[in-house]
């Protein structure tokens, strides 16, 4: 028979006490492990942002979506102002270090709405991006077995590839946080020396290469749109997409060691590490370019494969795609491990039905084992339209991309808002503060139309952009919801009450 186990019997480094103070402080009583160091902190997000799964999985829609230029450019402008986004939400993470991350900080700064939607779309956006990764995995894992085996992926068979993959995930989250974290910091490296051993192959073996010139200057348009800078703004998309999950941190916040700046860091570093190795992974894919509209239509379904197919031959292209595959499966477990902190921790504050279900927590591992499996159950529902639709998995990262960019912004907006009422964090931008953060509101607000427009025309229920169905659908619902939950919805002001400690206690199986 399971127990609850006291968190304070756990002998913790002084650190760690001053964190769970705080905690406490923000109104929760600590029951997760804070077993993950900085570098593991850090190591979520890069994971998360994972540039050989993001950069790869959307390579295809690049190509026809702007192309080589809007690729290379893009990636660099979005960088710039990601990381004002980031570094934003890094000051106010510090302040507010607890698994709810952007929907407590909203709670906190501008009220108990503000915290309910930005709840709810950054549970669509964490979900949207589980269901991106593990599809993006499934689709290259086809193309893998198709060089391999010559099996040729269909809709069918990718889905239960994908549904294999998200089993995995779940899995081996439950089996605690210290296995999290111990995987991402592998991924850390495996990512850096994969996209080296990927750009140094596509770099030396081909005789060929493309000019310099058609690398940052080329663009191609293949959306049935005229306006080519309609077509440049959608094509960011590639860009704006890898460049999301890195709240992962700030979700794993009350399982890191001196979290208020560990956390922070782990925000920006994450982006600017991502930044510069996803613009040599372009680039390097990019030259290797031997027949564009072949690897537009390339019979594995992945363009990049055939990319390294035509360079590298089948030997070359089938090892380095499994190395892709990898990197895609440790980004996704990654994701899961984001999502089902940001499930309990909703659930902890009575936001979802079944909220106490949601919030349980083992009492061997100290892992919301029902979050986990709720995060990947959801994620799977979100990918079904795949079977129907060629074009779903790009409405799948735009739900990603405009459910969880608006909740990156809505905290740092409300801190901006809050002026000298805000008490910054040990890790703050000081006079910086109001410049970046609003660059970063804007920015976001931009993005977040960008991304509900359609990306093909003319607009048939095959090419519409469906993402901004779904986030109208959360919305709507999340309102309808309010009016049932609110009365027991809400962020603690302070931990200690006896009612509190009762309902905590609950929680514990």
């Amino acid at each position: 028979m399971s127990r609850t186990v006291p968190v304070d019997e756990i002998p913790r480094p002084a650190a760690a006490q001053d964190e769970e103070a705080r905690l406490r402080e923000l109104g929760y009583q600590p029951v997760l492990a804070r077993r993950m160091g900085g570098f593991g902190n850090f190591a979520i997000s890069f994971s998360v942002i994972s540039i050989l799964s993001g950069c790869m999985t959307l390579y295809g829609f690049g190509l026809g979506t702007g192309g080589p230029a809007v690729m290379m450019w893009g990636w660099a402008g979005v960088g710039l102002f990601v990381l004002c986004v980031g570094l934003a939400l890094a000051e106010v993470t510090s302040a507010y270090p607890t698994s709810g991350a952007l929907y407590y900080m909203a709670d906190r700064l501008g009220g108990r709405r503000w915290g309910w939607y930005t709840g709810w779309l950054n549970l669509l956006g964490l979900l949207g991006a589980i269901a991106g990764i593990d599809y993006g995995a499934a689709l290259f894992t086809g193309a893998f077995l198709n060089l391999q085996w010559g099996i040729v992926p269909t809709a069918g068979s990718t889905f239960l590839i994908f549904l294999a993959i998200l089993l995995l995930h779940a899995v081996l989250n439950l089996f605690g946080v210290r296995l999290v974290s111990v995987l991402n910091s592998v991924s850390v490296w495996w990512h850096l020396a994969g996209v080296a051993v990927i750009v140094g192959a596509l770099a030396i073996v081909p005789d060929r290469h493309q000019s310099v010139e058609f690398v940052f200057t080329e663009f191609v348009n293949d959306t049935g749109w005229a306006n080519p800078f309609y077509v440049a703004a959608v094509g960011l998309l590639l860009a704006q997409y890898t460049f999301s999950g890195y709240d992962a941190s700030a979700h794993l916040s009350e399982e890191t060691s001196n979290a208020s700046v560990s956390a922070a860091k782990g925000i920006v570093r994450a982006i600017w590490v991502s930044w510069i190795a996803g613009f040599a992974l372009l680039a390097g894919l990019t030259f290797a370019i031997q027949d564009y509209a072949g690897t537009q239509n390339s019979a594995t379904g992945v363009p990049p494969a055939q990319i390294l197919l035509d360079a590298l031959g089948s030997g070359g292209a089938t090892a380095l795609l499994l190395v892709v595959i990898v990197a895609q499966l440790f980004c996704g477990n990654a994701e899961v491990a984001a999502a089902s902190r940001m499930v309990f921790a909703f659930s902890r504050d009575n936001a979802l039905p079944g909220s106490a279900l949601w919030r349980k927590v083992s009492s061997r591992t100290q892992t919301p084992v029902p979050a986990v499996w709720l995060a990947v159950g959801v994620a799977a529902l979100l990918a079904v339209p795949s079977l129907y639709s060629a074009t779903a998995y790009g409405a799948v990262t735009a739900i990603n991309v405009i459910g969880i960019t608006p909740a990156y912004a809505i905290p740092i907006y409300l801190r901006l808002r809050a002026g000298d009422r805000f008490t910054p964090g040990p890790w703050n931008l000081g006079r910086w503060s109001r410049p970046i953060g609003w660059t970063a509101v804007v920015w976001v607000a931009v993005v977040t139309v960008l991304f509900c427009l359609p990306q093909k025309s003319p607009v048939t229920i095959d090419s519409m952009n469906y993402a901004v169905i779904a986030l109208a659908v959360v919305l709507v619902l999340s309102s309808i919801w309010w009016y049932v939950a609110r009365r027991s919805y809400g962020t603690p002001s302070a931990y200690g009450t006896a009612r509190e400690e009762a309902e905590i206690a609950e929680g514990i199986v």
